[in-house]
């Protein structure tokens, strides 16, 4: 006798392989997750110079984006969004962006600047010794 699955049964294993599929490619819900950073203290994350006033340079190894508001003024924040911890992907016109579902962070203080993301990127303490930016 040959087994036949019925169609309940391949309905089933096919939406079962399609929601792991979706959650391997999406994360989890974003109410937890590591947003450690890779880097520690002390660390030269980069220099002055490469990042831009009005922009930033994302730092992926060290999970970290450092911005320059305005000219002199240097922060950092987690470069993990907090949607869905994705790697944020750009830093322009003010805002750091993700570009796995489209939240933006503003580069002054990491706040939601364009949903999903609902909260802010979570600041990192850096200090500026002459022309290298350290993690604190």
């Amino acid at each position: 006798m040959t087994y036949r699955p019925t169609r309940r049964t391949l309905l089933i294993a096919t939406g079962a392989t399609g929601a792991a599929a979706l959650v391997a490619g999406c994360g989890d819900s974003g109410d937890g997750g590591d947003t450690a950073s890779s880097a520690s203290p002390g660390q030269e994350l980069t220099t002055t110079a490469d990042v831009p006033v009005g922009g930033g340079t994302i730092l992926k190894a060290e999970k970290v984006v450092v911005t320059q508001p305005k000219s002199g003024e240097f922060k950092a924040f987690s470069a993990i969004c907090t949607h869905q911890q994705c790697t944020v992907a750009t830093v322009a016109d003010g805002t750091i962006n993700c570009a796995c579902h489209g939240s933006k962070f503003d580069i002054a203080d990491g706040s939601v600047a364009n949903p999903p993301a609902t909260r802010p990127l979570p600041e990192k303490k850096i200090t500026v010794d002459g022309n290298s930016i350290r993690l604190a």
